[in-house]
């Protein structure tokens, strides 16, 4: 198992090329498409330094959205429509009692996707374990939270990521499962990923976890995860194949 490979600046110095605060906007249950518009826009508005650095936080109705790496086998079964995105990873599903982050921010120079990644997914599991699943983390060569096996469960995700950087600029961002029904998850292959499954916080620490008991936790950790203020630590307890690399597949 190896830990995520340094960064190419400095842990604790800020990711965001500005210091300026974060504008939280808190923005309900938005359709997926209207989302995604509103996300290009604020991006382009970024990129030309017209606004500040924001974080969006949502929840969708039910749809699934296919990443560019998403392969035919899988695709849903049950006949629901999906939206084809521009973002990294491949299938996953969102709906309402998921909570949604979506960052744009400007990230300083020399731009480093990886340790951004690595920073949001270090925010996830800090308001995980906050939260009372103390054992989630990482699988290395596969992104998002985990939660490990155990005598009667596969590991599963319990949060996604997926993000485009554009012109310096991060757009879409990652997805955590509070109260969410996961029925729409048995017919796809969530990620690309059939030996592992997905949970919710509800589902591991037996009661209702409402999105409101993690949104100001999740922000502030987001918060100081971007400032180097939450350092990237090596919370990898398994390794597994990266479902993004795609092998073909003999004739």
């Amino acid at each position: 198992m190896t830990a995520p490979r340094k960064p190419f600046f400095p842990a604790d110095r800020s990711i965001r090329a500005s210091d300026a605060p974060l504008e939280i906007r808190h923005l309900g249950v938005v359709d997926y498409r209207e989302a995604w518009d509103l996300q290009a826009a604020l991006a382009q508005q970024r990129a030309a330094d017209e606004i500040g650095d924001q974080i969006l936080l949502l929840e969708h109705p039910s749809v699934y959205t296919a990443g560019k790496r998403t392969q035919p086998e899988d695709r849903p079964t049950n006949g629901l429509p999906v939206v084809d995105v521009d973002r990294g990873g491949r299938i996953t599903w969102h709906g309402e009692g998921q909570l949604v982050a979506y960052p744009i921010i400007r990230l300083a120079d020399p731009v480093d996707v990886v340790d951004y990644v690595r920073r949001l997914e270090e925010a996830v599991i800090a308001t995980v374990r906050e939260a009372g699943v103390e054992d989630a983390g990482r699988i290395d060569g596969r992104s998002g939270v985990w939660v490990p096996a155990d005598d009667h469960r596969r590991d599963r995700k319990v949060a996604a990521l997926g993000i485009r950087v554009t012109r310096g600029v991060t757009m879409h961002g990652l997805s955590l499962n509070c109260s969410n029904s996961l029925e729409h998850y048995d017919h796809i292959v969530a990620c690309g990923i059939d030996d592992a499954d997905v949970t919710t916080l509800s589902l591991e620490l037996g009661r209702e976890v409402t999105l409101d008991e993690v949104t100001d936790p999740l922000v502030d950790a987001l918060t100081a995860a971007l400032a180097g203020d939450l350092v990237v630590s090596d919370h990898t307890f398994a390794s597994a194949p990266d479902p993004t690399k795609i092998v073909a597949r003999p004739r």
